[in-house]
């Protein structure tokens, strides 16, 4: 039996005066699934991002997250739901430990149970050896990693990640890309991201967007052979 539908995203829409950022974008994900956005730049990915997370209200359609719409609701609210979201620049406390980090991300829990939730974050992605260290003492690729326990500690249904792989070391992509497979062995991710490499790491199934559009949608094998895409990304088809 297949996964019920988690996120439902119904001809959505986005318009800045004339110009259409989003031209009827349509997107569904299930529930433990995991999905990575890619398109050139000024495909729309940052936009629909932004709806998602709800930083952005659509002009028309809808986004639905377990059959409730998310339009117009803030962040917050967004994260109660069960959404988490990590953004492309760390937002951290860099004068706080990593473990102190992710502890403050809890805020509302008991403390044995804050305890082992944090903990627990900073073990999956791999970073208990850190938790002492302060955050800003850290390399760029290991505050990502602080920041996505923060995002992963109150076990979010849907983890969204905006380029996480920007302005790491190859090194750091790989180690990245262990982490977000392991993440999703128990929430469903979207990845929106134009590093390549990072995406063959994900595999799956992946979502292409272009001018404001879904221009295909399927295996990453598949993907990589449509020359559709190739031409959008070798800039042989008409841009925006």
């Amino acid at each position: 039996m297949s996964e019920p539908m988690l996120l439902r995203c119904t001809d959505v829409g986005v318009r800045f005066g004339g110009v259409k950022a989003l031209d009827g974008v349509n997107f569904q994900l299930r529930k433990g699934e995991l999905r990575c956005l890619i398109g050139p730049n000024g495909a729309g990915k940052t936009t629909f991002f932004k709806c998602l997370t709800g930083t952005q209200r659509p002009t028309s359609g809808r986004v639905e997250f377990r059959g409730h719409d998310l339009a117009g609701k803030q962040r917050h609210a967004i994260a109660r739901a069960g959404v988490g979201i990590k953004t492309q620049v760390p937002n951290l406390f860099d004068g706080l430990s990593a473990r102190e980090n992710v502890w403050l991300g809890l805020r509302g829990l008991e403390k044995p149970e804050r305890a082992r939730a944090t903990d627990r974050a900073l073990e999956r992605v791999g970073i208990t050896g850190l938790a002492t260290r302060v955050v800003g003492e850290l390399a760029h690729g290991q505050r990502q990693l602080v920041e996505l326990a923060m995002v992963i500690a109150r076990g979010p249904e849907l983890v969204l990640l905006d380029e996480p792989a920007a302005g790491m070391t190859r090194e750091e992509v790989e180690r990245l890309a262990r982490v977000v497979l392991e993440i999703a062995r128990e929430h469903a991710v979207v990845v929106v991201e134009h590093d390549m490499q990072f995406i063959r790491m994900l595999g799956g199934h992946v979502t292409v967007m272009h001018q404001g559009r879904v221009l295909a949608e399927d295996t990453l094998e598949q993907i990589l052979r449509n020359q559709t895409v190739r031409d959008v990304y070798l800039g042989r088809s008409n841009e925006a």
